[in-house]
């Protein structure tokens, strides 16, 4: 055992944890004040549930042996291996890189919960998010990273572009739809009610993000600090080119589209973070802000479904353009795992394998959501809260409790 690869691995895991109270905050300043502590609650649920299940089945659906290329099996139930010293994935320790990837299922289907705020029951997004983890999240894990389908296949993704944000962001859509709109959307506009808080969870975000990118190396090495670099440097292309953009159509930076770029850069470099030059992450980062800015200010009233926080626009568009532009710009001297460079440098079959990995997660995501959501439903009665409940506003109807109890004035 490599006791520095293994320190590494535990700090990044540590990086990734705090990602999702950060993204709770991100979310929690987005929606009315009536919805802070529901939202908030959304993410905070999941550190439990999917920790849990995790533990007793989720890694070894994904990482222990191969069924059909899709599933893994249940011979690591509940860890079931030499926690000590087991290595068999050739990782620094087995366990290590369990507690790595535990960190990515928590906040995996957190990252869903931004596009059904304010309207979904929580006894329903539990269920949920539980039957989504285990019919979406573990079948991609194993297809990407555990040896199956989309792995032998040759597409490649370092850190999550297709099995965390592609997936959410998808299902995301999908769920928002199945959900139906928020009273008055589309009649009233919708302001985050805290900027303070939204640049709190970004700042959160970005700093668990060189866990999320660098730790994915799997080791304390040069491939590391090459997606610790590129990871950093394309969050920093994507928020002022978003800052530009809103500049030049409404005249005023604003503190949270600085803080909407920055998380949408981190996004778009995920896949690539540990294949692609240095130089191109400023591209990745500097183009998928006017991408991602055109989904959700024309797509988005276009076709007028609710994805309240844009998780689709964000997640879901960021993560395919972070996937297309790893079959353009990886190098296979950079990162060996990709077996040919990119398109840009004159080979097509990674660009190909790359744009098929997107499609397979784009079904997988959108049967599995419509499942878990029926299932959900069919246990709780329906998914959406009553209009009463809604307009009294969740934390009160699903809580109890108020974010903000000496706040008298108008939601």
């Amino acid at each position: 055992m490599d006791h520095g690869d293994v320190a590494w691995m535990l700090t990044s895991s540590a990086l990734v944890f705090i990602m999702t109270p950060g993204l709770a905050f991100f979310y929690g300043g987005m929606v009315k004040r009536k919805n802070v502590v529901n939202t908030i609650m959304m993410s905070a649920v999941l550190m439990g549930t999917a920790s849990i299940l995790w533990v007793l089945i989720g890694f070894s659906l994904s990482f222990s042996g191969d069924v059909g290329g899709i599933f893994g099996n249940l011979n690591w139930f509940g860890l079931n291996f030499d926690s000590l010293t087991d290595s068999t994935l050739a990782y620094p320790n087995t366990l290590a890189f369990a507690i790595f990837q535990m960190m990515f299922a928590i906040i995996t289907p957190a990252l869903i919960t931004g596009a059904i705020a304010e309207r979904m029951k929580f006894s329903s997004l539990v269920i949920f998010t539980t039957i989504w983890s285990i019919i979406v999240y573990y079948p991609l894990a194993h297809m990407v990273w555990g040896g199956g389908f989309l792995y032998q296949l040759g597409a490649v993704d370092f850190a999550g572009g297709n099995v965390v944000h592609i997936s959410s962001g998808v299902s995301a859509l999908v769920l928002s739809i199945v959900l139906g709109k928020r009273k008055n959307f589309g009649k009233a506009s919708y302001h985050p009610h805290n900027a303070p808080f939204v640049f709190l969870g970004a700042a959160l975000l970005w700093f668990g993000w060189f866990g999320f990118n660098g730790g994915s190396a799997c080791a304390a090495n040069e491939l590391a600090i090459h997606a610790f670099m590129t990871t950093n440097t394309a969050a920093a292309a994507a928020m002022l080119s978003w800052l530009l953009i809103e500049v030049a159509k409404n005249g005023k930076p604003t503190l949270v589209g600085a803080s909407t770029g920055m998380v949408i850069g981190l996004v778009a470099i995920t896949p690539g973070a540990g294949f692609v030059p240095i130089w191109a992450s400023i591209i990745i980062g500097a183009l998928v802000s006017p991408i991602c800015y055109f989904f959700i200010s024309v797509v988005k009233p276009k076709f007028g479904y609710d994805d309240a926080l844009d998780v689709f626009g964000c997640h879901g568009i960021g993560g395919m353009w972070g996937g297309i532009a790893t079959g353009l710009f990886a190098k296979s001297s950079i990162n060996s795992a990709a077996q040919w460079d990119g398109l840009v440098f004159g080979d097509a079959n990674l660009f190909v394998r790359q744009l098929a990995a997107i499609g397979v997660t784009i079904v997988v995501a959108v049967v599995g959501t419509l499942i878990a959501a029926g299932i959900a439903s069919l246990i709780t009665k329906g998914i959406k809260v009553s209009k009463k409940d809604e307009e009294l506003g969740l934390d009160r109807s699903e809580h109890g409790e108020s974010g903000y109890p000496a706040f008298n004035g108008m939601d």
